[in-house]
């Protein structure tokens, strides 16, 4: 599987370099999200602009993704999505669960503000 990780301060971007995201590749991906996830990462950012296919193999994963970053109070955040891999998500209903976003920008917008959600949820508990 071809795929880059940049490792921020808040977060990761995931970029993921296949035409394909399919039962050939998801064990490996999988893999890879819980590694990023037992390292202490809580926000994830998968980049899928180079991908055009994703099955449900693929689905699964994203949605390990996005279960792992939630249990761990961060956010999972999909960006760069091709016609197919949106419309797939539509059919199975899922754009009301998955954070999706149009960007990669935007994507990490939407990483500092979760955090700065966090923080300000923590000050207010403490106060």
């Amino acid at each position: 599987m071809k795929f880059t990780l940049d490792k921020q301060e808040k977060y990761v971007l995931f970029q993921l370099h296949e035409s394909k995201l399919d039962a050939t590749l998801t064990p490996m991906l999988k893999t890879e999200m819980v590694t990023l996830n037992a390292e202490g990462f809580r926000n994830l950012i998968l980049d899928l602009s180079e991908t055009k296919y994703m099955d449900s193999s693929g689905l699964s994963a994203v949605l390990t993704g996005n279960r792992l970053c939630k249990e761990a109070e961060g956010v999972f955040v999909l960006t760069g999505l091709s016609d197919h891999v949106q419309k797939l998500i539509k059919i199975s209903q899922l754009e009301s669960v998955l954070h999706i976003l149009p960007t990669l920008p935007e994507a990490i917008d939407a990483v500092f503000f979760h955090e700065l959600e966090s923080e300000f949820g923590k000050e207010e508990m403490d106060s």
